[in-house]
This record gives structure tokens, C-alpha cells and sequence, in this order.
């Protein structure tokens, strides 16, 4: 049987996939949030947790960073990259699984799975930027 060639890929575009996949994770999940009962309905009544400028403007903030953290990972200088995603990732996983932990009932299964893969995916963010790999010298 031939082998299939499995080039190495570069920990900068590693990263970037990494939060990529980590962005389509949070757009599913807060889509799927529109079909639990009652969402829409607290939407037009103006009940979400989301109430206030200064609440939409963090939410923002919170959800531009991954986003930026796609560009970042592959932009910024190796050694900055590096310490940028551990101790971004770090504080993501961290508020991830306190998300998933603080979900409860029925209708927030999916929300706690989608909790559980977002931090995966970070926790595994910080082991790869943590594990960069050396520059190979020859001597």
C-alpha cells in the first residue's frame, strides 16, 4: 500500500486553525441558542443577559480576540506569538469551562458540549504553543 505523504505544518498556521476552529465553535453554538425555548421571544422582550452598551461592548471584546488571534498567530514575531497564545488560550480555557460548568438543564446540553470542545481546542492552543518547536541548527 503506498504511503501518503503527511507533511509538517508550520505551529504558526497550526495556531491559526486552532482559533479558527475555535470561532465556528462559538458561531454554532450561539446559533443553536436561537432554537432553545423561549430565546427569541426574550430577544424581542429585550430579556438577555446582553441588556446593557458596556455588556455588548465586552461580549465584543471577548469574541474579537479569537478572532484576532487567527491573523496574530501567524503575524506576530515567533517568540510574542508563542507567549500571546499560552496566555490567551490559558484565560479562555479558563472562562470556557466556567461556562460550561455554570450551564445547566436540559436545553443547555449542547451549549455545555460546545463549552467542552472550545476549551479542548484552547487547552490544546496552550500544550502547542508551549511545545513551539526550536529552530533546528546544524553544526
Amino acid at each position: 500500500m503506498p504511503q501518503l505523504d503527511n507533511p509538517k505544518i508550520n505551529i504558526k498556521i497550526q495556531l491559526a486553525g486552532l482559533w479558527a476552529s475555535l470561532m465556528s465553535l462559538y458561531i454554532y453554538a450561539d446559533y443553536f441558542q436561537f432554537f432553545t425555548p423561549g430565546h427569541i421571544g426574550d430577544m424581542m422582550a429585550g430579556k438577555v443577559i446582553l441588556d446593557t452598551p458596556s455588556k455588548l461592548f465586552a461580549a465584543s471584546i471577548l469574541m474579537a480576540v479569537p478572532a484576532l488571534m487567527i491573523a496574530l498567530s501567524l503575524l506576530l514575531p515567533a517568540p510574542i506569538s508563542r507567549w500571546v497564545n499560552i496566555i490567551t488560550a490559558a484565560f479562555y480555557t479558563g472562562l470556557l469551562l466556567l461556562i460550561g460548568i455554570s450551564s445547566s438543564g436540559e436545553w443547555m446540553l449542547f451549549y455545555i458540549f460546545y463549552a467542552f470542545l472550545e476549551s479542548l481546542v484552547t487547552a490544546i492552543i496552550v500544550w502547542k504553543a508551549w511545545k513551539w518547536p526550536l529552530v533546528q541548527t546544524h553544526a
